[in-house]
């Protein structure tokens, strides 16, 4: 017997597939809480945002079948100071028709390993709303614990929303300084 090859590809996003990416961000951001946006950005400010991940070094995914973008992500900054430069935040997106087949699951384990292999040492995932479950339980199938929670910090769709923060190690974490690998001796100065 001979395997069924897998119809749902994951491959590094292209400017070809930022109009896509643009529109399921729109739709997230109108009738979802993933993001606290209100507005969504027009394709200029997602090039934009998509120019300035890349040209920081940090993964950006998209899941195609048959040529339609099903969703993507990316790991960007956690913050903008340069402390927090080893640490990156997740962020997943699908289309509604995407939900619930196991795309955001292979898009975040594929952006896990790309930002091990980028070498960043923590991921965090910021899930707007505490109800959005479905996330949370992905998170912590891939391995993330939950670190914190921030109470009515945003206003959208007519009620307040929390924000859950869980996070996870990448490659060696916080077990050695970053650029030194884990198996690296332990030199005693």
């Amino acid at each position: 017997m001979h395997a069924t090859p897998d119809p749902i590809e994951i491959r590094p996003v292209t400017l070809d597939d930022l109009a896509a990416i643009t529109a399921i961000y729109a739709h997230s951001v109108l009738h979802g809480t993933a993001s606290f946006e209100l507005d969504p950005p027009d394709l200029d400010e997602m090039r934009r945002r998509h120019d300035a991940l890349l040209a920081g070094g940090h993964p950006y995914l998209v899941a195609t079948e048959s040529n339609e973008l099903l969703g993507y992500a990316y790991a960007g900054p956690y913050r903008a100071r340069p402390a927090y430069r080893h640490t990156v935040e997740d962020s997943i997106y699908l289309s509604p028709a995407a939900q619930g087949r196991g795309v955001g699951r292979r898009l975040l384990a594929a952006l896990i390993e790309a930002a091990t292999e980028a070498g960043f040492r923590q991921m965090v995932g910021v899930i707007g709303d505490s109800g959005h479950q479905a996330s949370i339980r992905l998170h912590r199938a891939l391995g993330f614990r939950l670190v914190g929670m921030f109470e009515n910090v945003g206003w959208k769709h007519g009620r307040w929303l929390d924000s859950v923060l869980m996070q996870r190690a990448l490659g060696a974490g916080s077990d050695a300084p970053p650029g030194i690998p884990s198996s690296a001796p332990d030199l005693q100065i």
